[in-house]
């Protein structure tokens, strides 16, 4: 009776976790999209919105969706990416976004719940049924899955089929069936439908069936004739794994190949995005599987992007910005924003097993080789832009803490002078205290060795600390002082809107969002920034940020712990040049768009580009939009010379975060 009102309270304590910061914060940056993305694919059936990432989580998030009277317009037919941003901020913001996002993030946030539940049945199962209390009890207090557990994004979709697929393998192992057989097979098809890094599935079950052929048990049915009939048995098993799972996450597709049925076409086209993998025999591989229909077209687009779009991300780790992934940046990561009592007693963790001299090895590979394929992965990966690439494994890191704080402190007890239980007791505490202490801001979580989350903007950017997470805080806190004369550099503001929550700052521009026309070279009053867009993560290192001189002055204030509010009057000539600069670019597209572009306009923009040129001569864009105005007016001499001199900054100045502008030089210079 008690072990049942425990597991009552900490689910409890859990929803509301969940349900509070669900509440206060607005739209994170990829949030808007995959609302619309499942919305789309309820009502429209068109996959084409958001195909980089599975179905499964945002068709969840969307059903709280289908009752609401909600307006819908087509998003614009552009890049797919930008596309879905900008419909999705206009389907969010056109509606009422704080009812629609709150119920699909308390839908996103049941899979939060099932994988608690999970984690609990596992340990209980595995070890005993004070392990899985003890797993549940660190699973609802650790900061980083509570930070996640309500996003309507794809993370803890991943997290809760990994751990429900291996486990289901596990029992399955233990007593053979069809049933289970079966269990595996549609946990494995729901992982492949939330997340493209579930095909890790496949290595993960062939090597934990490999370790059960080496230590098979005679007397088990799938052990029983020798080493060689168990291999068979369980690869013939897995066979009928990936038969399963493949039918199901075609079934999350409607069983469609293409993309988008009807309607135009997604940009690119499958055909023209693949190429820019720049990886030949992957290439090919997907080609061949969407020539023969083998696999539904978006999720080989998805595929295709999972390769591609790591190639234009820098990576941000202690205060400095490299051009692209590091293999350190998830340990580091891991050390930063785990909680000071996991990670003890993940170290305590072989000293448990030398206490208890335990015989438990195929529960300890099961918990073990699942994170470890997982980790390495992601340390081979490119996407080091947060934490939440590696949640899944957490619930498996997570029972093996429960178990060594179990282990430990059983070993001790009835025994005078030892202090295990002590120091378990003491560890459990801090990272509950810890956890407690973050409540409700829980996405810029880093422990204390850190600096706790007032700090965590020092060692790591984007959804590790700021996600464009905080609009509803900050008009809280301008409306509290009375501040209307504000300048604001929000980072979400391609995916949410801050003039829904009335906040009256002026713009300041950013890397991805809308242009910013008419920027003084001096801004006065207050200043608030957001700390992806202050980190060179962004812009790049040195200079090349327009807001470098900010990381050298001290806030007077924080928001959230990643909004950052400055007081006083700021020279920003290199934000005023990029106005100009934006200006001339939209002078040219719209005599474009609208085809005709008279002369005065090209003058117009000539003029708007030299003004840009003037006060920030070394900036590869502004070079560019200088070169653009002067092709427009037949100047083609001019042009070059521009273009060249672009090119040349490009390759000379920070060239290894500017190799995106060569491609586009070279074809100007043609």
């Amino acid at each position: 009776m008690r072990f049942a009102a425990a597991v009552v309270l900490l689910m409890l304590v859990l929803l509301i976790e969940l349900a509070v910061p669900a509440y206060r914060q607005s739209a994170t940056f990829d949030e808007s999209c995959h609302t619309l993305a499942g919305y789309t694919y309820w009502t429209k059936g068109d996959f084409g919105i958001n195909p980089e990432n599975p179905p499964l989580v945002k068709l969840l998030a969307a059903v709280p969706l289908l009752a609401m009277p909600l307006r819908y317009s087509p998003p614009p037919q552009m890049f797919f990416k930008v596309s879905c941003l900008v419909g999705g901020r206009q389907f969010l913001y056109s509606n009422n976004a704080d009812a629609m996002l709150f119920r699909a993030r308390m839908a996103a946030a049941m899979l939060t719940v099932l994988t608690a539940l999970l984690v609990l049945a596992a340990a209980s199962e595995m070890f005993a049924p004070a392990v899985g209390l003890l797993a549940l009890l660190l699973f609802v207090f650790e900061p980083n899955l509570i930070a996640h557990g309500s996003l309507v994004t794809t993370d803890m979709g991943m997290t809760l089929f990994l751990l429900a697929t291996v486990y289901s393998f596990y029992r399955y192992l233990k007593n053979p069936s069809v049933a289970r057989l079966l269990l595996i097979g549609l946990c494995a098809g729901l992982a492949l439908a939330s997340k493209h890094s579930a095909v890790l599935l496949l290595p993960t079950l062939v090597l934990l069936a490999l370790a059960e052929t080496m230590q098979r048990d005679a007397g088990s049915k799938l052990g029983a004739g020798g080493s060689l009939k168990c291999a068979l048995r369980l690869g013939a098993s897995l066979a009928v794994v990936v038969v399963l799972s493949l039918g199901i996450l075609w079934a999350f597709y409607g069983f469609h190949f293409p993309m988008r049925p009807s309607g135009p076409p997604t940009v690119p086209a499958f055909s023209q995005y693949v190429p820019y993998m720049h990886h030949p025999r992957a290439e090919k591989l997907l080609t061949a599987l969407a020539h023969y229909h083998l696999l539904p077209q978006a999720y080989l687009f998805g595929f295709a992007d999972v390769a591609i779009t790591p190639q234009h991300f820098s990576s941000y780790l202690f205060g400095k910005v490299y051009p692209h992934g590091r293999w350190f940046y998830f340990p580091a990561a891991f050390l930063i924003k785990s909680t000071i009592g996991v990670l003890l007693l993940l170290l305590f963790f072989p000293v448990a097993i030398a206490l208890q001299r335990t015989s438990q090895r195929r529960e300890f590979l099961f918990l073990a080789v699942p994170a470890a394929v997982y980790f390495l992965a992601a340390m081979g990966s490119d996407f080091n832009i947060g934490i939440r690439h590696i949640l899944p494994i957490y619930p498996f890191l997570l029972i093996l803490a429960a178990y060594a704080a179990w282990s430990l402190g059983h070993s001790s007890f009835g025994r005078s002078g030892n202090a295990w239980i002590y120091v378990v007791s003491a560890l459990v505490l801090f990272h509950i205290v810890s956890s407690a202490h973050a409540f409700p801001n829980y996405l810029p979580y880093a422990n204390e060795i850190w600096g706790g989350p007032a700090n965590t903007y020092k060692f790591l950017t984007d959804s590790n600390v700021d996600w464009g997470q905080q609009l509803k805080l900050t008009k809280k806190y301008l409306d509290e002082r009375g501040i209307q004369d504000c300048w604001f550099d929000y980072f979400g503001r391609m995916a949410a809107d801050p003039g829904y929550y009335q906040i009256p700052c002026k713009t300041l521009p950013q890397r991805l969002g809308p242009p910013v026309e008419n920027m003084p070279a001096r801004i006065a009053g207050t200043v608030l920034i957001s700390a992806t867009e202050l980190s060179p993560a962004v812009w790049g290192p040195g200079d090349l940020n327009p807001y470098a001189r900010f990381r050298e002055l001290r806030p007077d204030d924080k928001i959230a712990d990643g909004v950052f509010v400055f007081h006083g009057e700021f020279e920003v000539p290199l934000l005023a040049a990029m106005g100009h600069a934006q200006a001339a670019e939209n002078l040219l597209a719209y005599g474009k768009l609208s085809g005709k572009l008279s002369e005065v306009q090209a003058l117009q923009a000539l003029a708007e580009a030299q003004a840009a040129v003037s006060i920030a001569p070394d900036d590869v864009g502004i070079q560019v939009a200088l070169g653009d105005a002067l092709t427009q007016l037949h100047r083609n001499d001019e042009a070059r010379a521009a273009y060249q001199r672009a090119l040349t900054l490009a390759q000379t100045r920070y060239p290894e975060f500017q190799s995106d502008w060569l491609p586009p030089l070279q074809r100007k210079l043609r």
